[in-house]
């Protein structure tokens, strides 16, 4: 009877842990459709997001040299550098925006600054898709590629210098992503950051991000790490003192050129 009695006590604790684990993972599954039904609608109101930022020309007012970061949620989150006098930075990143968002909205977002210099880290958004349509995930790759290309030509045609941050390696999987994901977007990230490390040359100069954030495993730091995607303040102030070198060139290659 005694015994009778545990294994039915061990039984309805067993079921109330599934019972609770199963609500946790729930809430968690609702939260994440939750999310991303708002991103949806809010991209088809607005697909470009052209409202986030204003559209006149405003760089001309400015005196120092305007270095603009450019791109999606990794750009937006991505700190100025400090006691850099020299430069006045502006941030025209957008969240959860692919290479295309990006690219469309150069023109309206880019161009009236009159950048000395452009700051690129963009397609992480792009490249996590492949999971979802895997048979288009060599059309997704292409399309990076393209982007950027002409992101690149666009800010040289305005006489400015880019600077191509290679796409940040990944974070620790996550539970709740897991089911989303594959290996595949990490080989699509090794090849695009293939492409943006080809882009090096006059006016185009590569932060390669890996060196900076990765650890033996090739996954962000720990101490870097926000989340999956993400980086935090520190991981940033790594990528900082990498960024404070290439400003300086940059800046040092254009007073050699005005000097000749």
């Amino acid at each position: 009877m005694l015994e009778a009695t545990r294994f039915t006590r061990g039984l309805i604790v067993g079921l109330l842990v599934v019972t609770a684990v199963s609500i946790i993972l729930n809430v968690i599954v609702y939260r994440q459709a939750w999310k991303y039904y708002l991103q949806l609608n809010e991209t088809r109101l607005e697909p470009i997001g052209l409202s986030y930022y204003p559209t006149a020309a405003e760089g001309a007012a400015l005196k120092s040299d305007i270095v603009v970061f450019f791109g999606d949620s990794r750009a937006y989150e991505w700190p100025a550098p400090p006691d850099m006098d020299a430069f006045t930075f502006m941030n025209r990143g957008i969240g959860g925006q692919t290479s295309a968002q990006v690219a469309a909205r150069f023109d309206a977002h880019i161009a009236p600054l009159q950048p000395q210099i452009v700051i690129l880290q963009v397609c992480i958004n792009d490249l996590k898709t492949i999971p979802l349509f895997p048979q288009n995930k060599t059309a997704i790759i292409a399309n990076c590629i393209a982007n950027i290309e002409q992101i690149v030509d666009k800010s040289v045609a305005l006489d400015a210098d880019v600077i191509l941050t290679t796409i940040f390696p990944l974070g620790k999987l996550s539970l709740k992503r897991r089911p989303f994901w594959s290996d595949d977007v990490a080989a699509a990230i090794t090849e695009v950051n293939a492409f943006i490390e080809s882009l090096a040359g006059p006016h185009v100069m590569v932060l390669d991000t890996a060196v900076v954030l990765a650890d033996e495993n090739g996954i962000v730091q720990q101490t870097y790490s926000k989340d999956f995607l993400h980086l935090n303040e520190t991981g940033y102030e790594a990528l900082n003192k990498e960024l404070i070198q290439m400003l300086a060139q940059v800046q040092a290659d254009s007073l050699i050129g005005e000097n000749k």
